[in-house]
């Protein structure tokens, strides 16, 4: 257990920055699932719009370095990748 003040502090704000950014990456995931789902679905337009919706989220989780930037690229590429050859 840390005994000196600032360590303690430290565990403190650890614990707090480890909350806020599994939050960051459910909600990352949950919207990739929205777009994985739509795709499933077939309909376009609502794989497109579910993208749309989820890029924002994603980005921002470069912004916090809870997702690395390489990572995010590959899948909304990906993403839209299959979207688009949805029509075909």
């Amino acid at each position: 257990m840390a005994q000196i003040q600032s360590a303690k502090k430290c565990i403190r704000q650890t614990k707090r920055r480890t909350d806020v950014n599994r939050r960051r990456v459910n909600t990352i995931r949950s919207h990739l699932q929205k777009v994985e789902a739509a795709i499933a679905s077939g309909d376009k337009s609502k794989a497109a719009a579910a993208l749309r919706e989820a890029q924002p989220h994603v980005m921002r989780g470069i912004k916090y370095k809870v997702m690395h930037r390489n990572t995010v690229a590959r899948k909304m590429s990906r993403l839209s990748k299959r979207i688009k050859a949805m029509a075909a």
